[in-house]
């Protein structure tokens, strides 16, 4: 098909470069330099999608960013690429195309039916349809699953790499027109360091869409050019074109999305990555971004070829394409004067429709001049056509604009160029938590204040006229550039003259009035995305959905993938005239984060596949393989989880392995617990604050065990912590809440109590950790280390410093088994050295590797507790009764104040308990409830559930630990725990210590 829509000449594309497309299997022909929504216009193709909720035919609205309509996929099978907006994809030969939510074709959707039965899907039907009857519950998920979501994400892996990139700069530009211009250029020549980002292609902003725009006398695009040119050669600036500013966060922590490749198609070497995720930390911020132009909301205005009159603009004057040969413009601004202008010097046809009963100024009056024909105090009231517009309706306004009157006549087009006003780009000044203030004048949302240091400049802070941009550009880039330390004395330059079109008053009117009543017949759409109408807001505020953000979920408005960029402010205003108060009063939605969409690859970046979670090995894994480990994730971590013998399966390996610790030694390796290095003169504070027991007078060289609770008095971690000097501390964690310890800390330390002279760093891979258990432990030690382990002179709990096997090591006597036991921590490159040593020691007393399935029988069979499995989050140092950890004389620590909550305090709390099996060979169910009445089914009365559950070698029978309903008053008493498979299993409460109840075998002593 030929270009038909092409203009001869003019646009910024290549002529000279051809490229071939598909777009749903037809193929076309484009240039370099268009993107994918121009290329279809130009070959006259204006519908492009279906709506998401009624399946109505769209076509293009904008030409940017904010393109709600025109969404497709680009790419196909492990290269599809959904939910793209056609108008931000640059075309490359080859590209393809394809529409989506649709079936069985484009032009032919059968979801269309949809929109002939639209009086029964008014805003929040769902609310009220899928109520009843109960019994369609899970067939009404099924229908609205299989509804949900709009393009089909690729069931392939990514065949494409990523990048992400950390970066500081002093200021920071999100736009490139000529507001981010002029500020990059004060601010770089400064010697500040710069980063300017900009999202197209070409740096120019509005300037790339409008020809006749002159700076000091010269075409405004050379001063662009000379801009960027001399920006290029300043060492400290860094220029990202094809980059979107995505999040902007507390204390100007920005991130932004980088495009590399895609403009060149799909690429074979991955050598370069296909996108770059940025994340920067400014000192200072500008914000450039431009502005929105509002649709007008007028019956049936979806039908494709109707389109933002600044859109038509742009495809005219940058893209070279007339979008169609009979245009009507509709407006109530001077603005889409110029695109009338712009289409009839380019051969187009074209009628206005202003909504104002005089307007007036220099646009107005060229536009006369040139027997353009104007329709004043008028209004589009219906559009004719429906897979492409045919034409429109007009009649005249009532004097207060809220009714038409007069006869109804037709206007035959093809494209209509609607213009109701601007919306400055405010989204990124409210991520950042900044306030709007609402301007009557420009009837539109303009930035107030922030807390963070950034600048406002250009049309995104309500200035509209080019030479004003400039100078908001210049002060505002020098300003930023010496609050971050540069240009001390330098003075803001000379604005270049830019010469500007006067423009006349504007008539708001938020939605066009129809010869009949709202919502007969004829839709005003004002969010296109999610076909959100007028009607639709009447009813939200009818059914008492008047708050800003009740009234965006009732009617998902701003809830689409532009996430309202045209439709918001007309939703807001709207609800204001419903409710009788002014915008202000009711208020704004929320902007988040990301401001476009962002790609899951861009955001992970190398972090995929075997990167994604990192297999993380101590330093004596390869002993491990080479010794026969079978493994358990932990974490990240690969820890052995037993070491089988020939024949053994994971039952008889872990039952040897038990009965080997206890009778002689094992060892295992504990590299993976979570270590911290706590280091200042507040460091027992901080200590005393994250215990429940005191932590002040313990001297150097002395261990403790501690118990880590939430604030609201819950367990979530445990572990020793030992003073290894004065103001000097070793803290361990358990292997799965290393990370979430360090964070807590953090946060305490940060946002608590940053005046506390205190640094907690973690160290968990600076040390390897053999740990020695078993009665013959000291007799393999003794054989490697330097100093005396009798008991009297290495007593439990405490620390000492010495070599082993000739490197330096601290070892701890402490004990996770009730065993005499050694943890010897060796810095980590010595790990395996001093592992194998261990083993060669031991091999006389038949010395046997365990993992963690044996660790956590012989801890069970001593009753101590793993946090994260015998607590859950709901459980405290009193349900365990460890009442004996929490001190009574120590001031506040963390939790202490929820112990007098009412429900803390209940005696009949489930409590920590053992659990034997009538029959000692049954092995219940970690999770398997215990019941105090068995029954023929469900509902029973649930006393509590099982935790922990093994068979011990040592006790000759199975073991458990459950947390049971007041489980201390009920020891020695029977229950019953029903199984899935229709048994149950008579068991009795106990006591959870079921091996040397007396601790004698702590110091080696047998029992």
């Amino acid at each position: 098909m030929s270009q038909s829509n092409r203009i001869k000449t003019g646009g910024r594309i290549d002529r000279n470069k051809p490229v071939s497309f598909t777009f749903d299997g037809k193929t076309f022909q484009g240039f370099e330099g268009d993107t994918l929504a121009s290329a279809l216009l130009a070959n006259n193709v204006h519908l492009m999608g279906r709506s998401f909720k009624y399946h109505r035919p769209r076509g293009v609205l904008s030409a940017g960013s904010e393109e709600p309509n025109a969404i497709v996929t680009i790419g196909s099978g492990k290269r599809s690429d959904p939910n793209t907006r056609a108008t931000v994809v640059e075309m490359f030969d080859g590209l393809e195309a394809s529409s989506q939510n649709c079936w069985p074709s484009l032009n032919f959707d059968i979801g269309g039916i949809n929109n002939k039965l639209s009086r029964f899907f008014p805003a929040g039907f769902y609310y009220k349809t899928f109520m009843w009857p109960k019994s369609m519950w899970m067939k009404y998920e099924e229908i609205i699953r299989a509804s949900a979501g709009m393009g089909v994400a690729p069931e392939e892996g990514d065949p494409d790499t990523y990048a992400v990139k950390h970066e500081y700069c002093d200021v920071l530009i999100a736009g490139g027109g000529p507001a981010g211009l002029s500020a990059a250029l004060t601010a770089g020549r400064t010697g500040a360091r710069v980063i300017l980002i900009d999202e197209q292609n070409e740096f120019g902003g509005s300037l790339l869409s409008d020809h006749g725009a002159e700076i000091d006398g010269k075409p405004a695009m050379d001063w662009v050019d000379s801009a960027i040119a001399e920006l290029k050669e300043m060492e400290e600036v860094t220029i990202l074109n094809r980059t979107a500013v995505i999040g902007y966060f507390d204390h100007n922590f920005i991130t932004a999305m980088e495009k590399i490749t895609d403009h060149l198609g799909p690429q074979d070497n991955n050598d370069t990555p296909r996108q770059r995720f940025w994340k920067i930390r400014a000192k200072q911020v500008v914000l450039a971004s431009g502005s929105f132009e509002r649709p007008m909301l007028f019956g049936d205005n979806d039908r494709p070829g109707v389109m933002l009159a600044s859109a038509v603009r742009t495809y005219i004057n940058r893209y070279g394409v007339l979008p169609g040969k009979d245009m009507v413009v509709f407006t109530n601004n001077d603005s889409a004067y110029k695109t009338a202008l712009d289409a009839f010097a380019n051969g187009g046809r074209v009628e206005i429709v202003d909504t104002r009963v005089d307007p007036k100024g220099p646009l107005v009056e060229q536009a006369r001049s040139l027997d353009i024909t104007i329709h004043t105090n008028a209004a589009i009231v219906g559009t004719k056509g429906y897979r492409r517009l045919k034409g429109v309706e007009v009649m005249e306004l009532n004097e207060a604009g809220d009714g038409v009157k007069g006869t109804k006549f037709h206007i035959g087009c093809d494209v209509v160029a609607m213009s109701s006003g601007w919306n400055p780009a405010v989204n990124l000044f409210s991520q950042a938590r900044g306030k709007l203030r609402y301007d009557e004048e420009l009837t539109s949302f303009v930035p107030d204040h922030c807390q963070w240091d950034n600048y406002s400049v250009g049309s995104c802070n309500g200035t509209f006229t080019l030479e004003g941009a400039l100078s908001e550009g210049l002060e505002a880039g020098l300003k930023a550039a010496q609050a971050a330390g540069f240009g001390e004395g330098q003075s803001v330059p000379a604005t270049p003259s830019a010469p500007e079109v006067e423009h006349g008053d504007m008539r708001t009117l938020w939605y066009i009035p129809m010869d009949r009543p709202l919502a007969r017949g004829k839709k005003h759409f004002h969010e296109f995305q999610n076909d959100s109408t007028v009607a639709d807001i009447h009813l939200a505020a009818r059914e008492g959905y008047i708050s800003v953000e009740h009234l965006k979920r009732y009617t998902t408005t701003g809830m689409g993938t532009d996430q309202g960029k045209t439709s918001n402010v007309n939703a807001l205003a709207i609800m204001a005239q419903i409710r009788g108060v002014s915008i202000p009063q009711v208020g704004t939605t929320t902007f988040r984060p990301p401001f476009v969409p962002v790609t899951f690859g861009a955001i992970a970046g190398h972090d995929v596949e075997d990167l994604f979670l990192q297999a993380r090995k101590t330093p004596m894994h390869s002993a491990h393989d080479r010794n026969g480990a079978i493994y358990e994730d932990v974490g990240d971590w690969k820890r052995p989880y037993y070491f089988p013998k020939a024949g053994e399966d994971m039952h008889a390996a872990v039952q040897r392995e038990c009965k080997a610790v206890r009778d002689s030694v094992g060892i295992m390796d504990g590299s993976t617990l979570g270590k911290l290095d706590i280091q200042g003169k507040d460091a027992s504070r901080l200590l005393n604050l994250l215990y429940t027991n005191a932590w002040s007078k313990l001297a150097p060289g002395k261990c403790r065990y501690g118990l880590m609770l939430n604030e609201h008095g819950m367990v979530f971690d445990d572990g020793v912590t030992t003073c290894l000097a004065e103001n000097h501390y070793h803290m361990t964690t358990t292997t799965g809440g290393a990370g979430r310890v360090a964070n807590w800390i953090e946060e305490w330390l940060q946002t608590e109590y940053p005046e506390w002279d205190c640094y907690a760093t973690s160290v968990t891979e600076q040390w390897a950790v053999s740990i020695l258990n078993g009665p013959k432990s000291r007799k393999v030690l003794e054989k490697l280390v330097d100093i005396d382990l009798s008991a009297e002179a290495f007593p439990f709990m405490s620390m000492k410093e010495c070599h082993i096997a000739g490197v330096p090591a601290r070892i701890y006597r402490i004990s996770f088994t009730g065993e005499l036991s050694y943890e010897i921590n060796v810095p980590a490159r010595y790990g395996l050295h001093v592992w194998d040593a261990l083993l060669e020691a031991g091999e006389e007393f038949d010395i046997c590797q365990y993992g963690t399935e044996t660790m956590h029988v012989l801890r069970a069979e001593k009753g101590f507790i793993i946090a994260g499995q015998d607590t859950d989050g709901s459980v405290t140092p009193m349900d365990l009764d460890m009442d004996w950890i929490v001190s009574k004389k120590k001031g506040d620590f963390l939790g202490r104040r929820s112990f007098t909550r009412t429900d803390t305090a209940r005696t009949d709390r489930k409590q920590l308990v053992g659990v034997l099996t009538e029959d000692p060979n049954v092995v219940l169910m970690e999770g398997a409830h215990l019941v105090r009445e068995l029954k023929d089914k469900p509902p029973m009365d649930m006393l509590g559930h099982v935790t922990s559950s093994y068979m011990s070698p040592n006790c000759g029978r199975s073991i458990a630990m459950a947390l049971i309903r007041d489980g201390k008053n009920l020891k020695g008493q029977s229950f019953m725990v029903p199984t899935m498979g229709g048994k149950a299993h008579k068991v009795t409460i106990t006591d959870p210590i079921f091996f040397d109840k007396e601790n004698k075998r702590i110091d080696g002593e047998p029992s």
